[in-house]
């Protein structure tokens, strides 16, 4: 007879894992079969696939005096609660949960006039909108679990995490969220016992609804299971785990089995979309593994994700790629060895509210290039040719300039670390296929390498390195 873990699991499920009746049905499944081998089961669910886009769309529509754009919203989101709460929940239960999520619905409606005669969405409200999803979300998961025989309730996230009020991307209160998990959500766990709570919402110590950012869901399991804390996190979404590069551009990308937390956080930062990236933390900190999994593909491959690995020498994991980027260049023979040229830099960039994802700079100091979205360009150079208007004038800096169309393809593995002939290898088969490289970057961890292309070249790049990754 197996041995029952000391610690609950906690179990979160995406947008797609609860988006259908059959995708739900098939989470209900998953749960039913985990809940009696653990002491305790905490499930953490996102809303429908959609239904924050077309939340988050109706409330600032409304704002913009739209008030039509919030009953059509309402509509749409009815008939695909409606399918899933008519396919998994009984009949004689069915009425109590229909209330529930029209109440939600008609809070919709409410916030979404308060919003047209105001004119305008407020950071609040529309945290206040978008919560609504999983709050729905929660009721007809946990009553199709019921219609299955699982011991389940529902406990909203705003009773255990608590934030403070930086609307639309809240920071937990560690502290005070742990005494309100050990108070409220421990003692619900026991064996074949299914805690649901709503993933992406929190609230402030007052009780006013925030959320922890888009793909937040990730996080509030990340953060319960630290606060528990729990044996381990197993993420449910549509694919076979982390893959070697996006298979949508890589036929050939293969799910990698194991993974450093180093190596994941590298890779959610740039550009891999399993994971939201600060989930890492949290799990990181209680040193917790954290497995992602297919929910349409239960027994499938999928990835264990932990503090440390076997790391074999040379080995690279994983490929990722981010497009939509322009590369800023600040240049001038006048710059060469004048001290605060990239401080001056990166505090004007940091004023337009822009966020610099590579920086590479030669020895010469007489050029400093970095990579930012590509919708930003047009602000980041006004204003760094407002910063140094008058070295331009003087010519210490001859111009600042955008190159448009560029990827930063990364190659990611703890197996580079203090290993040779890495760049070799990279560059060898970027050469291989006549691929220019414009810049490079590479952190002292070495966990990463990461080289920008011409957005013509991101697939070939692509496909010329993925041999490189292991089988």
């Amino acid at each position: 007879m197996a041995t029952v873990p000391e610690r609950p699991l906690v179990m979160k499920f995406g947008g797609t894992s609860v988006g259908s009746p059959t995708a739900m049905a098939q989470a209900v499944d998953i749960v039913r079969g985990e809940a009696p081998r653990w002491p305790g089961v905490v499930v953490v669910t996102s809303a429908l696939a959609g239904t924050t886009d077309a939340l988050l769309r109706a409330a600032r529509a409304a704002a913009q005096g739209d008030a039509a754009a919030v009953r059509q919203a309402r509509q749409q989101l009815e008939e695909a609660h409606w399918a899933v709460a008519q396919a998994l929940v009984p009949a004689s239960d069915r009425a109590e949960v229909w209330a529930g999520v029209q109440k939600h619905l008609e809070t919709l409606e409410n916030l979404g006039r308060a919003m047209t005669v105001l004119g305008e969405a407020t950071p609040r409200g529309l945290d206040a909108v978008a919560a609504l999803g999983e709050r729905m979300s929660v009721l007809l998961l946990t009553a199709a679990l019921r219609a299955q025989g699982v011991d389940a309730e529902a406990l909203d996230a705003t009773e255990v995490l608590v934030t403070d009020a930086n609307f639309g991307a809240a920071h937990p209160d560690l502290d005070a969220s742990r005494q309100r998990v050990h108070r409220r959500l421990a003692p619900r766990l026991r064996p074949g016992r299914v805690v649901v709570v709503p993933g992406f919402i929190a609230a402030t110590p007052d009780g006013i609804v925030t959320t922890l950012g888009r793909g937040g869901s990730d996080y509030s399991a990340a953060l319960l299971a630290a606060l528990l804390p729990a044996a381990e996190v197993w993420i449910w979404t549509d694919v076979d785990g982390v893959m070697s590069a996006d298979p949508r551009l890589v036929p050939q990308a293969h799910t990698i089995p194991v993974l450093s937390y180093r190596e994941v956080a590298e890779l959610a930062y740039f550009g891999a979309k399993v994971l939201h990236p600060k989930t890492i933390r949290p799990v990181v900190e209680a040193d917790i593994p954290l497995r992602v999994r297919n929910t349409f593909h239960p027994r499938g491959p999928s990835t264990l994700i932990v503090r440390e690995r076997e790391v074999t020498p040379g080995q690279i994991k994983a490929i990722t790629l981010i497009r939509d980027l322009s590369m800023v260049i600040v240049e001038g023979r006048g710059m060469l060895g004048v001290p605060g040229v990239a401080a001056r830099t990166f505090a004007a960039v940091a004023g337009t509210g822009t966020s610099v994802l590579l920086i590479s700079q030669a020895s010469s100091e007489q050029s400093i290039c970095f990579i930012v979205p590509g919708r930003t360009q047009g602000k980041v150079v006004s204003a760094l040719e407002e910063a140094f208007a008058a070295e331009i004038a003087r010519r210490d800096i001859d111009r600042v300039r955008a190159l448009e169309g560029v990827v930063i393809v990364t190659l990611v593995g703890e197996g580079m670390r203090h290993t040779p002939g890495i760049a070799g290898r990279v560059f060898g088969a970027l050469g291989a296929q006549g691929i220019n490289v414009i810049a490079i970057a590479q952190g002292a961890s070495e966990v990463a390498i990461s080289l920008v292309v011409s957005e013509a070249d991101a697939r070939r790049a692509l496909h010329a390195l993925h041999p490189l990754t292991e089988n």
